[in-house]
This record gives C-alpha cells, structure tokens and sequence, in this order.
C-alpha cells in the first residue's frame, strides 16, 4: 500500500523536493520547488512544530503551489517555492538556518527565500551567511514587506466592500483574527478609513494594546470572533481555519485576510460559495510581500505602492468574474492564474 508520504513525494508537479538535514543542529528542513517556467521560484522559510514529517512535507507542498499561482497571478516574472523548518525543543537554530542558506546557495538562484510563519531577521542574517538568494527586512526597510502584505489586503477589502454594497470602506464592519505584524497594520489601515475594526489576538496583550493605542477599536476573545456578525472577516494569522466546525456559528459575509491556506479543503470554499460567503481567494490577496520581495531581487528597487494596490482590481476583477459563471472565486483564480502560466510558457 503506497503511504501518504509516499503519495506526497510522487506528486508529478514539483520541480524539486530537497530535504535538508543536519544531525548536529537536530535540524530537518524540506525545501519545495514547484514551477520555474517563468523565471526564479520565491518563497520563505517557515518553521513550525510539525506533529511528523508528513504533515511538514504536506504543507512545505501546499505552500509552494500557492506560491506559484500568487506570482502568476500578480504577473511577477517567477514561480513558487518554499521551506518549512521542523522545530522541536532541541533545535540549535542559528545553525539550521545556515545550512538552509548552503541550500538556497546550491540551487544557484532557482529559489529566493525571506521571512514566512516562525522566522525573523536575526534567523535570515544566519542565512545570508551562506548564500545572498534571500532577502533580509533589515535590508529593505524595517516592516516593510508586512507593510506591503498589508496594502495589498486592504486593497482587496476595498473590492469585496464594493461588491457587498458599500461605496467605501466607511461603516464596513472588518473583523481582524490576528494582529502581529500584518494584522496589526491592517486594522489600522481600516480604523482609518473609516471601517468598524473588531479585533482578535491569542496574545490578550498585544490586543489590549492596539486597542488602547487607536480609539473606537474593538476586542473580542479570540474564540469569539469567527462567529461575529461582521461584513468581511480577515484572518492573519494561520491558515486551515475554514473547515465544518467554524463553518458551523460563521457569520461574516465575506473572507479576505494575508493567512495562507484559509480554506481546509476545497470542499470549505464550495460551500462558502453554495452560503453566499464572498470569498477573496488568499493567494490573490496576501500577494504584497511577493510582489515588493521579488521585484526587490529582480530589480533592485522596492516597487511602487501602486503596484501592490493593483491587487484591488484584481480582486474585483474576480469576484465579477466568479458571479459571471457561477464558480467559487478560487476556482476561477485559479484557471486565470494557469491562464497567466500558459501564455508565458
């Protein structure tokens, strides 16, 4: 009987599956390769307390794919990759991510990697010690690809608003699940412009100080805010959020934050779609960071903000185009995203 690790190794699509070890660090990473048909793969590193390998290798698999739709998408000249490091109690972590750095170095640029879930500067200056395919927030400017992540989100905001009726983001009621890095700009961003932020944290602090700092911002507990009578609902923080339970008390009448993989299966999106549920697909919209980080590599410059805002449109212009034809708006971004592959290949 062939095992799911094996089902995952033999998936035909990936141009590459490279695990990456080093006994003396305790260190096992997988890096990912999915397409390079229209240039570099880009992706981070994301490291994670996987329960067994087979679930990192699922994931380090899902991502990059999501990777390469997100580039093809966004009409960024690449494809998707990405690396998930396997942590555990024991790991010696300035090493393992130099000998992911020897890894990236060895591919000779088919993979450009950066921050993703569990890895921060200091992790990527121990990477760039042994390869400059990897781009470090120090370099680019404090914050600025969580700042990029999150004009691209509110852009996206802003098209689903518009399909929900409201002419801005004035009187949109945005409940915000997770405020780090992103979440935190982005409930900002919406407080801003006039939206009605409710917001949602595992760290009670980090909520109660964002509340504090900007005035008429909401918090509720965070296993209350998936089922909030809202208009859009953004998650950013992990993904597979979507499945039957939370389906269950979910009451928002649109989906879209920077989380990867919101959606547990595609069978969620079917039935978001079948409820009514606007749904802004993630890789469409979280596509922010990929935009300034790889146009940063291939350019040498941090790429105007209208360009990440461009996502609005984009956004829209699937929305419209799933109400056209009657499909969840993943399956339509989808085909365009392979419509996009195909007219480069």
């Amino acid at each position: 009987m062939i095992s799911d690790f094996d089902h995952l190794l033999t998936e035909s699509s990936f141009e590459r599956v490279i695990f990456v070890r080093d006994p003396g660090a305790r260190c096992l990473a997988i890096l990912a390769i999915h397409d390079t048909s229209r240039g570099p793969a880009f992706g981070g590193i994301r490291r994670h307390r996987y329960q067994t390998p087979t679930q990192a290798l699922a994931d380090v698999l899902r991502l990059a794919r999501a990777m390469t739709l997100k580039a093809a998408l966004a009409k960024i000249p690449g494809g998707g990759g990405k690396i998930v490091l396997l942590d555990r109690p024991d790991l010696d972590r300035a090493a393992a991510y130099r000998r992911i750095g020897k890894a990236v170095e060895q591919l000779a640029g088919a993979l450009y990697t950066g921050p993703d879930v569990g890895t921060e500067d200091p992790d990527l200056e121990q990477v760039a010690t042994a390869t400059c395919y990897v781009t470090r927030p120090s370099r680019i400017g404090p914050g600025a690809l969580a700042e990029a992540t999150a004009t691209g989100v509110l852009a996206g905001i802003r098209a689903v608003a518009e399909r929900l009726g409201f002419p801005g983001l004035t009187g949109v009621h945005v409940a915000v699940q997770g405020v780090g890095e992103v979440g935190a700009r982005l409930a900002r961003a919406l407080l801003g412009s006039g939206a009605r932020v409710t917001i949602a944290d595992a760290d009670a602090k980090r909520c109660a100080v964002l509340a504090a700092e900007n005035s008429g911002m909401e918090v509720v507990a965070p296993g209350a805010i998936m089922a909030l009578p809202c208009d859009v609902f953004a998650p950013c923080a992990f993904g597979g959020i979507i499945h039957d339970l939370t389906m269950q008390g979910f009451k928002a009448r649109a989906i879209a934050g920077s989380a990867n993989n919101v959606l547990s299966a595609p069978i969620h999106g079917q039935r978001l779609f079948a409820k009514g549920v606007l749904y802004a697909p993630d890789f469409v919209v979280n596509a922010g960071a990929l935009i300034h980080g790889a146009l940063w590599h291939l350019d040498g410059i941090a790429p105007p903000k209208e360009r990440i805002e461009e996502i609005g449109p984009r956004v829209g212009g699937i929305l419209d185009r799933a109400r056209s034809e009657n499909l969840p708006p993943e399956v339509v971004a989808e085909r365009m995203a392979k419509e996009n592959l195909g007219a480069r290949s």
